[in-house]
């Protein structure tokens, strides 16, 4: 087992991987920055170490300053977390070059699923399925690429190969929108990615956004633990997500997953990781695999009963896995709500002091969050400051009980978008289930333009 693990995070996934590391015996450094000092982590962790200024790029993007840190502390591995470093394939590889553990796949597995362009081809050859498209990159010739869209059939997306995150994306419906689309993209994908590749697929348009979670040894051993849909997704980013996804047969469940499982086998994959596809009339289509622990892995573990960190970490340690595909068994229902500093209509950061705090509870409910009354939001980071997760037997059930969870809820002295998450709990459509990933940006745009009539 390893003895120490550095957590090169911040925040409730910072905590979560603290409260797995010492179940299991482990101790921890907390690496922060001036601005995190006061993070509950850093209390309860058994050694920190300030790496920066209040800057990402000066602290948890600062790859020396954490592989320093887990010398000084004596240290056999690092936690990643999700964001930041954790898909970043250098680092991974200055980790294991520094002689440390790095708690993820290997640096070579996270760069080509990076690259959006090679991850498709590669799943291509695992028998994934895939949206169809270009099948590479898009050059400079723009003949070729107008002839290229046609073949695939409008509309189309220019996606930047080196992109994530709902980033370096732009939907072209006619072909005289696309050369000066794909350029665009081009010019951004550069200045966000150092990475102006771009390639093009098919734009589905009613989609839902459906993942497959796997675990893999890097031995040959791989299982999935089901799907989670998260299609209630703003600007791109999630809002709500849940497990199982409805709608989703037995059937449909145990194909793709053999599938993941088996690409995973086939690239050596190592550690807890994400197949997210587009599902669009029955059937699923690849869009990326995220090589890290998924904001959302909640709704998956209680659905399982598993512990998705500690999973990681005996992986790291070296064990095999030890679970089999028919020991995982989907029991009930799950959904997690993103809770953020931010206003709830205009969605703005609301940073700030927390005056009050009282967690909700009860069966089936549970709060992962960092924050606590008397704390600070600081502006520096993202914007989410907790995750509300319950579980019941049925949807309904979990549906009634997130309800109540939500009303009981109290962050007080800064907004958060805990009224936006009730609203969403109280649609008719969220409730009959199964929407696609454009329809709370369709509801979110009717309630503005409804306001703006009563004005």
């Amino acid at each position: 087992m390893l003895e120490k693990v550095v957590i090169a995070n911040r925040g409730e996934i910072a905590l979560r991987i603290l409260r797995a590391c010492h179940a299991l015996g482990i101790r921890t450094v907390a690496v922060h920055s001036t601005a995190d000092r006061n993070l509950k982590h850093v209390a309860m962790a058994d050694e920190s170490v300030c790496i920066g200024p209040a800057a990402s790029a000066d602290s948890y993007l600062n790859m020396p300053a954490i592989i320093a840190a887990a010398e000084v502390t004596d240290a056999q591995a690092i936690h990643p977390g999700y964001g930041f470093l954790s898909e970043n394939a250098n680092f991974a590889e200055r980790v294991e070059q520094s002689g440390f553990i790095f708690i993820g796949p290997k640096a070579d597995t996270i760069r080509l699923m990076g690259d959006k362009v090679e991850a498709i081809r590669a799943m291509k050859a695992a028998g994934v399925p895939c949206v169809p498209g270009s099948g590479g990159p898009l050059g400079d010739d723009a003949a070729t690429n107008v002839k290229i869209a046609a073949e695939i059939g409008y509309p189309v997306i220019v996606k930047a190969a080196g992109g994530g995150g709902g980033r370096g994306m732009r939907v072209v419906h006619t072909e005289a929108a696309l050369v000066n689309a794909i350029a665009t993209t081009k010019q951004e994908a550069k200045a966000a990615f150092g990475n102006d590749m771009v390639y093009m697929e098919k734009f589905l348009e009613n989609p839902r956004h459906v993942e497959i979670q796997v675990l893999a040894d890097g031995q040959g051993n791989a299982i999935h633990l089901g799907e989670r849909d998260c299609s209630m997704q703003r600007r791109h980013q999630k809002v709500v997500e849940e497990a199982p996804a409805p709608g989703i047969t037995d059937a449909q469940r145990a194909e793709i997953g053999k599938v993941c499982v088996e690409a995973c086998i086939r690239i050596g994959y190592r550690g807890a990781g994400t197949f997210e596809f587009l599902f669009e009339n029955g059937r699923f289509y690849f869009i990326e695999m995220n090589t890290r622990i998924q904001v959302e892995h909640p709704v998956t573990e209680l659905v399982t009963g598993m512990d998705l960190v500690r999973e990681q970490l005996l992986i790291a340690a070296g064990h095999k896995l030890s679970i089999r595909q028919s020991d995982v068994v989907l029991r009930g229902h799950a959904i997690e709500c993103r809770i953020n500093a931010e206003d709830p209509d205009t969605f703005f950061p609301s940073p700030g002091l927390i005056e009050h705090f009282h967690a909700p509870g009860g069966p089936g409910v549970r709060v992962d969050s960092h924050i606590y009354e008397g704390y600070r939001v600081p502006p520096n980071y993202d914007s989410m400051i907790g995750k509300l997760i319950v579980h019941g037997a049925t949807r309904e059930q979990a549906i009634a009980r997130m309800r109540v969870a939500l009303s009981e809820m109290v962050v007080d002295g800064i907004k958060t978008n805990i009224p936006l998450q009730q609203r969403i709990l109280a649609d008719g459509g969220f409730c009959q289930g199964g929407q696609n990933i454009h329809y709370l940006e369709k509801r979110l745009a009717e309630r503005k333009e409804k306001a703006l009539s009563i004005l």
